[in-house]
C-alpha cells in the first residue's frame, strides 16, 4: 500500500468531517435564526454545541496530513501549499475567536431568556454577524482551498481564489444577519 495514498485518504476525511460539520452548524444556526421559544432554540443549540467540537479535529487532521503531503511530494516554497496554508490558519482563528465567542453570548442570552418566547436580545443575538460571517465567510475559503488544491495555479491565483470564496461566503451572510420581515396580520374578510 502506497503511504501518499493513505495520507492523501485522511486529508480527504478531514475534508468532509469539516465540511460535515459545518453543514449541520449552518443548519443548527438556521433553526435557531427561526425559533420563536426557547423550548424551540434549545435543541438546535445543544446540537450546534457538540458538532463545533468535530473542527479542531478536521483541521489538525488538514494540517497534519497536508504537511506529510507537502514534505513528500512538494515543497515547502510552493506558492499555493502556501496561500491554501494562509486560508486554513484564517478558518482555525476565525473559528474559536470569533464564531465560538459568539455562540457563547448567544447561549448566555439563551439562558438570561428563560423559559417562553424569545425577547429581542436573545433574538438579535440569533442573527449577529460573528455566527453568519464566520460560518459562511469559512465555507468560502474551504472551496476556495479545494480548487486552490485541484488546480495548483500560481500565488496571485491561488490568493484570488480564497479572496473570492470569502467575498462570496461575506454576501451570503449578510442576509441572515438582518431581522426578518414582520409577518402581516391576514386582512378581514368583508362582510357579505
Amino acid at each position: 500500500m502506497d503511504t501518499y495514498h493513505v495520507v492523501l485518504y485522511i486529508h480527504l476525511l478531514a475534508l468532509f468531517i469539516g465540511i460535515g460539520a459545518a453543514s449541520v452548524l449552518l443548519a443548527c444556526l438556521t433553526q435557531l435564526r427561526k425559533a420563536q421559544t426557547l423550548a424551540e432554540a434549545g435543541p438546535w443549540g445543544m446540537v450546534a454545541g457538540k458538532v463545533s467540537r468535530l473542527f479542531p479535529i478536521a483541521i489538525l487532521g488538514l494540517f497534519g496530513s497536508g504537511a506529510w503531503m507537502t514534505s513528500d511530494i512538494w515543497t515547502w516554497d510552493t506558492r499555493w501549499i502556501d496561500v491554501a496554508i494562509a486560508g486554513l490558519v484564517v478558518i482555525s482563528l476565525q473559528g474559536p475567536l470569533v464564531a465560538e465567542r459568539t455562540a457563547h453570548k448567544l447561549k448566555h442570552a439563551l439562558m438570561e431568556n428563560g423559559p417562553g418566547p424569545l425577547g429581542e436580545h436573545a433574538r438579535r443575538m440569533t442573527r449577529h454577524p460573528g455566527l453568519w460571517v464566520a460560518e459562511f465567510t469559512n465555507i468560502g475559503l474551504v472551496l476556495g482551498i479545494v480548487w486552490v488544491m485541484t488546480q495548483k495555479p500560481g500565488l496571485w491565483e491561488s490568493i484570488a481564489a480564497l479572496v473570492g470564496g470569502y467575498v462570496v461566503g461575506l454576501a451570503l451572510a449578510l442576509p441572515f444577519t438582518r431581522a426578518p420581515a414582520p409577518e402581516l396580520a391576514p386582512s378581514a374578510e368583508p362582510a357579505a
